[in-house]
Parts: structure tokens; sequence; C-alpha cells
């Protein structure tokens, strides 16, 4: 039988090892099942096939779009991505990909950002961002750029590419906001025994150490939002300020509304296997504390990637899929020689009492060079 480049139920490229279709999970070997075979398209909620732009003529009801779940899965990071039971349309986007360096050395790349729901057109707003950015990084990494000065120009990329967006000459959507389209963003990039996150708003990178009785599990970024800023003034502890109504109103973004964008950098370099999250607030909105989310992460996580973002997904769908969620794995082995980047609170093991399960690691900030 000829090689299979690409899957007869939804054209997904395969790979020449695959015996499933990633996108569909259609079965590529033996022969065909009714499963299969292509179908009628028919609508989930009445069974109809009058199908148009995407909407059921019968009853009315938002048919699925191929972003309604996304998964992918490279060397050394998977994600997953879905709309939940609430939203009719998701609108997070990522990106996850591997590269080398100028001397071969390997890097993995990892981008999540959230669409602003209160912008126009926010699901553009989050894929325009992590495409730019995704370029952005390996671009840069293939250059043998710092990954720290990589991390900024890819943010400044992507808020360019989303700031083009409000002046591209598309009307708005009906009966929607008329803000510039908006989104939030987290990416990371892991190369030699460095790991370096950037982000703006309030998606979010957790360390989740593979022995979590020794080693504590650390929420690695700081908020833009209402919230983080009424803890960091003391006002409100952390607690009361994520159960207040104005907890999610962020204060940082990207895209042509951001007047001052403040990117934030951090690089670390962990010395205990384990695996670093990245996400939307899809997910961390239901367990908020690095403990308290690393309870719901797989043990094998740092060895099958792609079934811990699934499970994570599962775990905030079946919590009441309020939101977009989306979340990537990248799974983080210590280099076996001794790193030459300096070391971190997040490189020892800690006593579980002697930690905060809420604070912030603190980490050295990396290069800061000006971003447009």
């Amino acid at each position: 039988m000829p090689q299979q480049t690409e899957c007869p139920t939804c054209a997904e490229p395969l790979g020449p090892q695959d015996a499933f279709c990633g996108a569909c999970g259609t079965a590529l070997t033996g022969p065909p099942t009714v499963r299969d075979l292509p179908v009628v398209p028919s609508c989930p909620s009445c069974g109809s096939t009058e199908l148009a732009e995407g909407w059921c003529q019968h009853c009315g009801q938002a048919q699925p779009r191929e972003r309604d779940h996304q998964e992918h899965q490279v060397t050394g990071v998977a994600a997953v991505s879905d709309r939940g039971l609430r939203h009719h349309r998701n609108e997070d986007a990522f990106g996850v990909a591997a590269t080398e360096g100028p001397d071969g050395s390997p890097a993995v790349v990892a981008v999540v950002c959230d669409g602003v729901s209160s912008s126009a057109r926010p699901d553009e707003a989050s894929a325009t961002a992590v495409t730019a950015a995704t370029d952005s990084l390996l671009a840069a990494l293939g250059a043998g750029r710092d990954p720290g000065r990589a991390m900024h120009e890819a943010i400044g990329a992507a808020n360019r590419a989303v700031t083009a967006l409000a002046h591209d000459g598309t009307p708005a959507e009906p009966g929607r906001h008329n803000n510039a389209p908006a989104c939030t963003y987290v990416s990371a990039v892991s190369t030699g025994g460095l790991v370096t996150i950037g982000w703006v708003g309030d998606t979010r990178a957790y360390w989740i150490p593979d022995d979590r009785e020794s080693a504590e599990p650390y929420r690695l970024t700081e908020d833009d939002s209402w919230a983080a800023r009424m803890v960091a003034a003391k006002l409100m502890d952390e607690a009361e300020a994520y159960a207040d109504p104005r907890a999610h109103a962020i204060t940082g973004w990207l895209g042509a509304d951001a007047e001052d964008l403040d990117p934030h950098t951090v690089s670390f370099t962990p010395h205990v296997p384990g695996v670093l999250l990245i996400c939307t607030d899809g997910l961390w909105n239901y367990a908020e504390a690095a403990t308290d989310l690393a309870f719901f992460v797989r043990a094998d996580a740092r060895a099958e990637p792609l079934a811990a973002a699934r499970a994570l997904v599962r775990f905030a769908v079946e919590r009441g899929g309020h939101d977009n969620i989306t979340v990537a794995v990248l799974p983080i082995d210590p280099p076996v020689a001794p790193s030459t980047h300096d070391a971190t609170l997040v490189d020892v093991p800690l006593p579980r009492a002697a930690a905060d399960p809420d604070a912030t690691v603190p980490l050295r900030q990396a290069a800061e060079p000006a971003v447009n």
C-alpha cells in the first residue's frame, strides 16, 4: 500500500510512522472502516445537513470549526487547545516548534495567546500574534541570538502584527465591541539548559517538578491584571483579590490600544527534571495556585507531554469549561554537564512548608533590549 501523506478524512498532513491521524483520530492502517469514510456533515444539535457559513440553517446553532479543538506535538513540546463549553468559538491560539542554533544545539519554542473577548476579532488577534512570535523566535534562535533578546524581539513582532489588524480596513463585527484587536501573550524557549519565558497580560507559566514532595511547583509569571495590582499594593490578599468581580480586568495586552507595552521576561536554569506549563486562564481559573494545578498534572507528564496537555484540558472542561482552554507542556531534563547559567531559587528542592504555593519565583531578568 502506498504511504499516505494526508489523512483521508480531514486532509491533515501525516508522518511516515503515523498509525492514527493526530487531528481527527482516523485509523490509518488496516482496511477502511465506517469511521474512516467521509460522511455528510450534519449539525450535532439537531442532525440537519442544512449547513451554511458555519451555522445550521434548521436550528440556528453554530457548527464546530477546525479551531474548536486542536492538538500538536513536536520533539520537546506538545499543546492542546479547546473551545470549552460556553464560548461559541475558540479565541485562544498556540504555536509549538523545534529548531537548532548555529552550533546544532536544539531549541524548543512554545507560544500561547488568548484573544481579548471585549476587543474586535480576538480570534484573529491571538492567531496573528502566535504566528508572528513563533516566526520571530525561530529566526532569532536559528541565527544564534540570546534567548532573552530573542524573546523581547518576538513580543515586539507579535505586538506590531496585532496592531496592524486595527488598520487593515476590515469592518467591525456586527454587535461586537469596536476596541482594536487585542490578545494576551506567553511564550517559552528551552535551550542549552536555560528556560526563558516572556509574557504580557494574564496568560501564565508554571514550573512543575517531577518530584513534588521534595521540590516545590511554582508560578513563574505575574499577571498584568487588576487583582495582581491589588495584591502588589497590599490592598488585598490573593484569595480576596481573585474573588472580586474585577479580578480578571487586564492591565497589559498586545494591540493598537496598548499604549505602554511592558513585556516581562525571566530566565531560569532548572536542575531537577519536570515540565514547564504555559496556559491561558481557561485552565488556571480552576486551579490558580501552582501546588493546586500540579495535582492535576500527570506523573508521567515529562515522558508523555501530549497526554498531560489533554488531561489538563479535560480537567478544565469537566470543571465547567467556561472559557477557551489552551496549555502547552515542555518536558525539561537537567543538563548533564554543569550549566553555565546563573542558579536561581527554582534550581533547588525546597521544603514544602517553606514556600508560599501562590508565590512567583524570584528569577533573574533576561536581557531587555527596547521593544517597539
